[in-house]
C-alpha cells in the first residue's frame, strides 16, 4: 500500500430510490442497487483515502441535476468527497449549454462525462458532439473519455479537433486485457499521448481482465505502456468502485498497482496518486 493517503478520481455512488439509471439497469442489472459512501469506506479497507471524486453513473437525462444535487448532499457528511464529474449530453448543444451553466453554480462540479463506450465508433466525430465538447473551456471543465478500445483511433482524431479542451482517458481506453491483446491499442495510445491536451486515468483494468482469474502479471504490461507513453506527469489513479467489485476488491487493485509500479520514485508515485488529480480536476 502507498505510505501516504491517495486520491480516488473515479468513485461511483447510486441512489435507485431517487434517481433513474435505465442504462445501468439494462447493461448491468446486478449493479442496479444503492451503493453508498459507507459501503465505499468498507470496500477501501486499509487503503487510506485523502479525497475522492464522484463519477457520474449515466443516469437518465431528466435526473442529471438531481444526481449532482444528491452527491452534493453526500459531501456534507463526507468531507473527503470534494469533486463531481457530472453527465451531460453534449451533442444536444443548447441543452448542454444550459446544463453546464447550472453546474457552474455548484463549485463541486469539476468536469463532464458523456459516456461514449455504448455509441458507434464514429459518434465522437459528429459535428454536434464536437460543438458540445468545445463549450467546455468556457466553464473550465475537462472531459472524461470512456470508450472501448475499438473507438480509440477516432478518439485521437476527436482530441486533435478540440485542442482547447482538456481530456482524460478513463480506464486506459479499455483494452482487451482478458485476451492479452495489445495492438492496435498500443500504437493508438502512443498517438493519443503525443497530444498535449490529454492525460490518462489508470483505472478500470480488472474488469477488462478475466474477472475470476486475473493476475497482477496480466495488468503490468498495460500499466507500463501507459507510464511509458504519458510519463508520470500525465497519469492519474482511479479506483472505479463500484464497477471494480465485479472483478476485484479495492485493496487488491491497489496492491497490483504498487507491484506494477515498484521501483518508481516517491515523487512520481505522489504525482500519480495525488498531485496530478488535483491539477486536472482543479481540486
Amino acid at each position: 500500500m502507498p505510505d501516504f493517503p491517495i486520491i480516488d478520481t473515479h468513485v461511483h455512488l447510486t441512489n435507485v430510490e431517487e434517481i433513474s439509471y435505465s442504462n445501468l439497469k439494462k447493461e448491468a442489472p446486478s449493479l442496479h442497487r444503492n451503493f453508498s459512501l459507507d459501503e465505499f469506506r468498507d470496500a477501501a479497507g486499509p487503503v487510506e483515502i485523502e479525497a475522492m471524486v464522484f463519477m457520474e453513473v449515466c443516469c437518465d437525462q431528466e435526473d442529471l441535476q438531481k444526481e449532482v444535487a444528491w452527491v452534493t448532499r453526500q459531501a456534507e457528511e463526507e468531507n473527503r468527497l470534494i469533486g463531481i464529474v457530472a453527465g451531460a449530453p453534449l451533442e444536444q448543444v443548447d441543452f448542454a449549454r444550459d446544463t453546464l451553466r447550472q453546474y457552474k453554480r455548484n463549485p463541486m462540479v469539476k468536469g463532464i462525462r458523456r459516456l461514449l463506450q455504448t455509441e458507434p465508433v464514429d459518434f465522437c466525430l459528429r459535428d454536434d458532439f464536437l460543438e458540445g465538447l468545445r463549450l467546455l473551456p468556457e466553464f473550465d471543465y475537462g472531459f472524461d473519455i470512456c470508450i472501448h478500445h475499438p473507438q480509440l483511433a477516432n478518439v485521437v482524431k476527436m482530441v486533435e479537433r478540440c485542442p482547447d479542451v482538456r481530456f482524460i482517458l478513463d480506464h486506459i481506453g479499455k483494452p482487451d486485457i482478458k485476451e492479452q491483446l495489445f495492438e492496435p491499442w498500443k500504437s493508438e495510445i502512443r498517438a493519443l499521448a503525443a497530444l498535449p491536451n490529454v492525460v490518462c486515468k489508470i483505472s478500470g483494468m480488472t474488469t477488462e481482465a478475466d474477472h475470476e482469474s486475473w493476475t497482477k502479471e496480466d495488468l503490468k504490461p498495460y500499466i507500463a505502456h501507459m507510464v511509458e507513453s504519458f510519463g508520470f506527469d500525465r497519469v492519474i489513479h482511479g479506483g472505479d468502485w463500484f464497477v471494480m467489485s465485479l472483478a476485484s476488491t479495492y485493496p487488491r487493485w491497489i496492491e497490483a498497482l504498487d507491484w506494477a509500479l515498484a521501483g518508481s520514485s516517491e515523487e512520481d508515485l505522489r504525482k500519480f496518486y495525488v498531485e496530478n488529480a488535483k491539477s486536472f480536476y482543479r481540486l
